[in-house]
């Protein structure tokens, strides 16, 4: 079984700054995509950031040139560095990502999610 264990969220003024981590623990092959997702009360859940396991990343147009996304293939870890933060921004981030099994199955995973609150 495998687990996406996020952690770094928090409350944080506007203008602030966080950086969010989201772990992979299990037995598995590879991590393929990994996703940061957000979801604020009442909305539908976004994708905010993406990154595939060469490194190339892809972002919301609410974030671009404010977060960042990498990874860490040898931990199995994504990170989200979120800065000039917004009360928009507001939100439980939840992580998402594509898993090999060691029999080459591929199967997706969510992390339980952490809130995020951007507030004076």
């Amino acid at each position: 079984q495998v687990q996406l264990v996020e952690s770094g969220g928090g409350l944080v003024q506007p203008g602030g700054s966080l950086r969010l981590s989201c772990a992979a623990s299990g037995i598995f092959s590879s991590i393929n995509l990994m996703i940061w997702y957000r979801q604020a009360p009442g909305n539908q859940r976004e994708l905010v950031a993406s990154i595939d396991r060469g490194g190339f990343t892809t972002y919301a147009d609410s974030v671009k040139g404010r977060f960042s996304i990498s990874r860490d293939n040898a931990k199995n870890t994504v990170y989200l560095q979120m800065n000039s933060l917004k009360p928009e921004d507001t939100a439980v981030y939840y992580c998402n990502a594509d898993v090999q099994s060691m029999v080459m199955t591929l199967r997706n995973y969510w992390g339980q999610g952490t809130q995020v609150t951007v507030s004076s």
